[in-house]
């Protein structure tokens, strides 16, 4: 892509140039390290429009939230203004739901409202920690720092969740595989066999007998069936999402799983010691960080903890130590860090420690969760397969002996 960038030498004099570069983040850099200071940044080809791109709406991902992020700190941190950056980004970024998001911050500065205001538009995509950080960084005058920051924690967030999927990826596909042999072996391979002992005027065993009236039923009603596991995966998500007391049931259930469980418990203490760490960092006050806290670890039992922790422990006199003592759902380690942390006051650094920690960990339950599900999802298929290949082969033989 070309560039062409205007800026200002250190003698205050103007400048421009042109630029071939993949991006406008290459060409910054290249601006900065001539020790010049960028005042525009535009890109050669065509504009999209601002009604073009309210009509081609599509999501916000973690990767361009990163991009955002990194990219708004480094012109802070070279003496940009946030009127250019945004120029400067909204050249860079093809992406309509991008570039839309861009000209709102813009317009929205152009009337003099707070940067953070326009992200409180976009609450699917950015969460009260995000919004709230950028509120606090623009409160203190530390912005740079906010996105920097941002942007590592979005980069870890990214890096875990690909982690995470790419270890279940091949279960996944190993289920999804399994499921579709089978459910062809029982809905069509299945009713042409019984159809045979039918005709043949000959009685299956009863064990196979059984298997041959699940597969003529799947047979006459796999669409109904289908429907039905549809309905019944989008009616729960629907009721996850709508009712608390569902939640809680669901996650009561999860929990007692094992592996899943705890694998789930140290993603949500993962989730809080980062989040907590990054809004105590930010200069947010502890209440009003630990409110934020619940809302963003998604496990109902530590948000319900939290909540107890501000409103009935260090509301009312409590120490922070002293308040987590008091909640069984948090581990003893966690308890006891923020209990000496609070006391050497550095509670923030240590919570931001845990959170690696607690990353570490959860890296390591995944593997020893898919290690254990690969080769129990085998004997699983191995035992389907089994049981409907001996319930045709038997009654087979059977029938070949009258012969």
């Amino acid at each position: 892509m070309k560039f062409t960038y205007t800026a200002i030498k250190p003698d205050g004099k103007m400048t421009s140039g042109e630029m071939e570069a993949p991006g406008a983040a290459q060409v910054l850099e290249f601006i900065a390290s001539q020790g010049l200071r960028p005042v525009s940044l535009k890109k050669e080809g065509p504009e999209v429009g601002i009604a073009k791109v309210k009509f081609f709406q599509a999501d916000i991902t973690i990767a361009d939230k990163i991009f955002l992020t990194k990219y708004l700190a480094l012109m802070l941190r070279i003496g940009t203004d946030l009127f250019k950056a945004i120029d400067i980004l909204i050249a860079d970024f093809d992406k309509p739901a991008v570039r839309a998001l861009l000209y709102e911050i813009r317009e929205n500065l152009e009337k003099g409202q707070p940067f953070h205001v326009a992200f409180e538009k976009y609450p699917k995509h950015f969460s009260s920690v995000f919004i709230n950080l950028v509120k606090a960084g623009e409160q203190s005058g530390t912005l740079e720092k906010t996105f920097e920051q941002l942007s590592v924690n979005l980069q870890r967030e990214q890096a875990l969740r690909q982690e995470v999927r790419s270890a279940l990826t091949y279960p996944v596909i190993l289920v999804g595989v399994a499921s579709l042999v089978v459910l062809l072996l029982v809905s069509f391979a299945l009713p042409k066999i019984a159809n045979l002992f039918t005709d043949s005027g000959s009685e299956p065993p009863l064990f196979s007998k059984v298997v041959f009236t699940i597969g003529l039923f799947l047979n006459q009603y796999i669409w109904v069936v289908l429907l039905l596991l549809v309905g019944g995966v989008v009616g729960t998500w629907v009721l996850m999402q709508n009712s608390k007391t569902a939640q809680r049931v669901f996650q009561h259930f999860i929990r007692r799983m094992p592996l899943i469980g705890p694998l789930l418990k140290k993603i949500a203490i993962q989730r809080f010691a980062l989040t907590f760490s990054s809004l105590l960092s930010s200069g947010l006050p502890i209440l009003e960080a630990l409110a934020i806290t619940a809302d963003a670890v998604g496990d109902m039992e530590l948000k319900e903890a939290l909540t107890r922790i501000s409103q009935e422990g260090i509301a009312k006199g409590l120490t922070i130590g002293d308040a987590f003592k008091r909640e069984p759902a948090f581990p003893k380690v966690v308890t006891n860090l923020v209990a000496i942390s609070e006391k050497s006051g550095n509670l923030s650094n240590i919570l931001a420690t845990l959170s690696e920690f607690y990353e570490s960990e959860i890296k390591s339950s995944v593997k020893v969760l898919v290690s254990f599900l690969e080769p129990m999802l085998l004997v699983a298929i191995g035992v389907i397969v089994g049981v409907i290949a001996l319930a045709i082969i038997v009654p087979v033989y059977q029938l070949m002996g009258k012969f």
